[in-house]
């Protein structure tokens, strides 16, 4: 909601300030059609990569802080929303807990998350699949995503 790009270049620049973790980098934005409620505007996505010296639930923590400082109210699943911080990896962990999943349940299906991903850390390793992003990103097929590189 609001102007895509600049949320998640704030969202970026808050990234960089999260106390214990180092930020790596941030790939280019896309512009992807929107899945599960298909009726909204398309999204802008992106993948950040973090060097992180706190644990997953902290930095879980700080994503949700991020979010709401932001002005992110969870109203309807998979709706419109002012920014979106999802925790894709974390190394080579794998989390199976009620409010934590890594890796991100669905990460290897979504062409707006391996494309960044792959751009970022092409050789990756996905924990539970041992593919990298850039073998998953290949993998999918053409017609799962609209995924569009934002100049």
């Amino acid at each position: 909601m609001g102007d895509r790009r600049k949320n998640c270049v704030e969202a970026v620049g808050r990234l960089e300030q999260i106390r214990g973790c180092d930020f790596i980098g941030c790939s280019r934005w896309y512009l992807t059609s929107p899945v599960g409620v298909e009726e909204q505007n398309w999204f802008v996505n992106g993948v950040a990569s973090l060097g992180a010296e706190i644990s997953a639930w902290d930095l879980l923590d700080r994503l949700l802080s991020i979010e709401a400082a932001m002005g992110r109210v969870r109203t309807e699943k998979w709706g419109p929303r002012v920014i979106d911080l999802d925790l894709l990896l974390y190394g080579a962990d794998i989390v199976d807990e009620t409010d934590l999943k890594i890796p991100h349940p669905y990460m290897h299906e979504r062409r707006f998350v391996l494309a960044p991903l792959a751009e970022v850390a092409p050789d990756v390793l996905h924990p539970v699949l041992g593919k990298t992003a850039s073998q998953l990103l290949l993998e999918l097929r053409a017609k799962d995503q609209h995924v569009t590189l934002l100049e």
